[in-house]
């Protein structure tokens, strides 16, 4: 953060936080807080990775799109999200200070190069296990990952351990899949977005944008245009 700097701004003096008229103290005071904090998701992750050509623009889109394998009304969907966004302006109102964005200067697409889903926990690399693991989310458990094939869970442990369904996202893709096949025999369909995608495409096609249009705002839209997973869920 800045300091001494801005017309519409007060500092008591160069040492501290630079804060916009408006902000209550109580909250400036929580934000300082945090500073001194160490931020415990902080980290990276070494680990091969193949990235899209950075910069934005309509090649950008086709580029996710075809690493996706995805259908051509969805790529006609991005596409139109992307000229939507060039017409639009970042806005401005939100009470935060931060330096002037270029979108130019980042990969839209990033993920590990072993490629493909994996089929079974054994398969996942130890980097992105203990990654989740730091996150606290337990992918190595195999009494949780009902969703993954080869994973296993008694009666007993079902009881005894908390069940919680998780779509694991790794950069731009999904490695793990938890309690899928459980929740499917309730008529739940839970997976990430690019397999719902490919399995129900009448599904995604029907609600898709339908909570937060692509036209929303100024970050929605860019999402539409460049999003490269995420979780599906359908409750019927």
């Amino acid at each position: 953060m800045d300091c001494c700097g801005g017309t519409d701004e007060h500092t008591d003096d160069c040492t501290e936080v630079q804060v916009k008229e408006g902000i209550d103290a109580k909250t400036v005071a929580a934000a300082k807080a945090l500073e001194s904090e160490h931020y415990s998701a902080g980290f990276s992750t070494a680990i091969e990775t193949e990235f899209s050509p950075k910069g934005l623009s309509e090649d950008t889109i086709r580029f996710i799109s075809a690493k996706k394998e995805e259908p051509e009304w969805l790529l006609e969907w991005r596409l139109a999200a992307y000229k939507r966004w060039l017409t639009m302006e970042e806005p401005t109102w939100a009470k935060v200070r931060y330096s002037p964005i270029n979108y130019q200067e980042y990969y839209y697409y990033a993920a590990p190069k072993t490629g493909a889903k994996y089929e079974s926990i054994d398969d996942v690399p130890k980097e992105i296990l203990e990654t989740y693991e730091k996150l606290g989310i337990p992918l190595r458990e195999a009494e949780v990952l009902l969703g993954v094939e080869g994973a296993a869970e008694t009666a007993a442990t079902a009881r005894e351990k908390p069940r919680v369904a998780v779509d694991a996202v790794f950069d731009s893709v999904s490695v793990a899949t938890t309690f899928r096949k459980e929740l499917e025999k309730a008529g739940v369909i839970f997976m990430s977005i690019s397999e719902a995608v490919r399995e129900h495409p009448e599904l995604v096609k029907k609600y898709l944008g339908s909570v937060v249009p692509q036209s929303d705002n100024f970050f929605a839209t860019l999402n539409s245009a460049v999003f490269s997973d995420g979780t599906f869920v359908y409750v019927p």
